[in-house]
């Protein structure tokens, strides 16, 4: 699984010239239908079979791919009906919709391998499942009680007002990590974050670090190859946008700022029994971002974000917790953050935060390929 995160690297004064991002079929061997999208957006079509299928890895790809990352590349029948499904569901969606991505493999799937054809009276008579609330969609019916201006502006005054706020400038932290990578052993992690959109993170993992880094302008994921098959990944699109964004949000004094396109008429939600307040904005480059807020505490609850890909749309969030006061500045920022994508879910618990350090720019830059 990869750091959900995707975080940051330091500015220079004049941009470098443009490199090209890895393409799929250059990163891995025996790519024959998900060609020309970038490393992350492939991973994440592998996700989004997983979360239609209900499947492991190994369930696709054979049981020698869990120790060897060679055999990925190995035919199987169900890659083989994975590709076919590709091109069925393409041809429809050109034909039918506009080539609109209207139809995936979730639609039919549904989380099962083998999708139902015939209606089941038990799920039409019995009690209808509760709706996802990072499906929720804002309706033109529904009168919001408050306008997003307000709901962000309790969020400010809640953790503890703009003049606190504005005190932090940066700051460092250490606690754990944990997540599928680390086989859910808690592990030591750095995070180090400066104002207004810088950040990093390094997760010392035993077999040797991974290390997210925004900076500014390019974000970027570095794994060991026992974890990951590509030990560098670029970021590009909306996961870029979101590295941003978890970097920005680090200094929430700026929060009206990030998004566009503010919306708030949505149905009412609950996340578990804490009725959410729901605030829709877009990125600069269109990807819709959800936030979520309890209505009760006003504190940011949940971000979910949404990123296309090749087969369809994947959604990416982080719950936020445990809220504490940073020493010395008078502000509450969340020491837990849960992140959560179609690859995995990871866990990062900070113990301890120093406010307005010094950090080396070099923390922010594009990390070394690990060995």
């Amino acid at each position: 699984m990869k750091l959900a995160g995707l975080m940051m690297v330091a500015l220079f004064s004049q941009a470098p010239a443009a490199q090209k991002p890895q393409m799929a079929e250059e990163a891995f061997k025996n790519v024959q239908v998900l060609r020309g999208i970038p490393v992350k957006e492939f991973m994440e079509t592998m996700g989004f079979f997983s979360a239609s299928l209900s499947l492991n890895c190994t369930d696709c790809h054979g049981d020698a791919s869990a120790s060897d990352w060679s055999k990925y590349a190995t035919d199987t029948p169900l890659k083989n009906t994975a590709r076919r499904m590709i091109n069925m569901v393409n041809t429809l969606n050109k034909t039918s919709f506009g080539g609109r991505p209207n139809v995936t493999c979730y639609t039919c799937h549904r989380g099962n391998q083998r999708p139902k054809v015939i209606p089941s009276l038990e799920a039409q008579y019995g009690e209808p499942p509760a709706d996802d609330p990072d499906e929720i969609e804002p309706l033109p019916t529904v009168r919001p009680t408050a306008t997003a201006e307000q709901i962000l502006d309790k969020y400010i005054e809640v953790i503890g007002g703009a003049a606190a706020v504005g005190k932090l400038t940066s700051f460092t932290a250490k606690g754990t990590y944990d997540g599928f990578d680390s086989d859910f052993e808690k592990v030591p992690v750095d995070f180090f974050a400066k104002a207004p959109d810088l950040r990093a993170i390094v997760v010392h993992m035993k077999s040797g670090d991974v290390t997210s880094t925004y900076d500014g302008r390019e974000a970027w994921v570095a794994e060991p190859g026992e974890l990951a098959p590509v030990p560098l990944i670029q970021l590009l699109g909306a996961n870029l946008g979101g590295a941003r964004l978890d970097a920005q949000l680090s200094f929430p004094g700026q929060i009206k700022q990030l998004l566009t396109n503010w919306r708030v008429n949505f149905p009412a939600v609950s996340i578990g029994d804490k009725p959410m307040q729901v605030v829709q904005g877009s990125m600069a480059d269109g990807t819709r971002v959800k936030l979520y807020f309890d209505k009760a505490s006003g504190l940011l609850f949940r971000q979910t974000r949404f990123s296309p890909t090749m087969v369809g749309t994947v959604a990416a969030r982080v719950d936020y917790s445990n809220y504490r006061e940073v020493p010395g500045i008078g502000m509450k920022i969340p020491y837990t953050f849960q992140i959560t994508w179609v690859d995995g879910r990871s866990n990062i618990n900070l113990e301890s935060v120093q406010p307005n350090a010094a950090i080396d720019a070099a923390k922010f830059r594009k990390p070394a390929p690990p060995r």
